[in-house]
């Protein structure tokens, strides 16, 4: 089985700063570095990384060209990118405190630039059993969960970030959901994640619980995977990167335990390291970290 990961690709510029600036405040960085990023993009990598067969789909401008080859480089097929010319790639502006927490301001630029031509042309290669992933960063999220379904794909949604609109997509179609604590919240309207999990859409539904672990329902049963404890540096991509293996190593066959407890262990290797897609480890590197 196959995925195309229709989403975001980002140009990630990161200020490294002693706490979160509150509204108001004006703060100094005490470093600043420019990453390739965006959800997307950030899932495809760690897909690849995980040793999944994974397409990616999405818009950026010329500037974002640097971003694709990263992307190729990375073992992803890249060949259903568009490079517009008249728009400009997406761009995050992260701050990232030095407990490791961080907030994030997105310009959608080319990832809400998404046409139905594009739409159908990505979809055409693909067959019944193939695995459409999706996130809540790039226009007509609707649309590509309808053309996933009518195409009989697998769908896999984390709806990141979290808007008002995401209530009135057809998340019926959705067959796997995966969402962090915030996310859960607003879709469910309550803030206690066992009982959020019950309120869900989806037969397999995950929530993320960060350094407390994943809730997890697999159709018939509840659970949860803990978390790997490491040292927090940066936990901009964890996310990113749990979801990636998780969904890699359900295509190799793994139980729904094993799966996230395999993406939990990869999440915590991620978050040793600063940075976004750069900080999404191999396979290797995930089987052989000593904690």
């Amino acid at each position: 089985m196959r995925v195309l990961n229709f989403g975001s690709i980002n140009v990630d510029t990161v200020f490294r700063v002693a706490s979160i600036a509150r509204p108001g405040e004006t703060i100094a960085a005490s470093d600043v570095h420019r990453f390739a990023g965006g959800k997307g993009a950030n899932q495809s990598v760690a897909l690849a990384r995980a040793g999944a067969e994974v397409f990616h789909a999405g818009v950026v401008g010329p500037d974002g060209q640097w971003a694709v080859d990263l992307l190729r480089d990375a073992g992803v097929d890249t060949s259903l990118i568009v490079v517009g010319e008249s728009c400009r790639t997406g761009s995050a502006f992260i701050q990232v405190a030095d407990d490791g927490q961080n907030a994030i301001v997105l310009d959608p630029g080319g990832n809400h630039a998404i046409t139905p031509a594009h739409i159908e042309r990505a979809f055409a290669a693909f067959l019944p059993g193939d695995v459409l992933l999706l996130q809540n960063e790039v226009n007509d999220v609707p649309a590509l969960l309808r053309a996933g379904k009518q195409r009989g794909m697998t769908i896999m949604f984390n709806p990141a970030p979290m808007t008002p609109a995401a209530h009135a997509y057809p998340l019926d179609l959705v067959d796997v959901l995966i969402v962090n604590e915030h996310e859960s919240e607003q879709l469910s309207g309550t803030s206690d994640p066992t009982a959020a999990l019950a309120l869900l859409p989806a037969r397999e539904r995950l929530i993320t619980l960060g350094d407390r672990g994943v809730l997890v329902h697999d159709g018939t049963r509840t659970f949860t995977c803990p978390a790997t404890r490491v040292t927090a540096v940066d936990t901009t991509s964890a996310g990113d990167t749990f979801i990636g293996y998780f969904i890699a190593a359900r295509l190799r066959g793994a139980s729904m335990s094993d799966a996230a407890a395999l993406a939990c262990r990869a999440a915590a290797v991620c978050v040793t390291t600063l940075g976004a897609m750069n900080s999404i480890p191999s396979l290797t590197a995930v089987q052989a970290a000593r904690f």
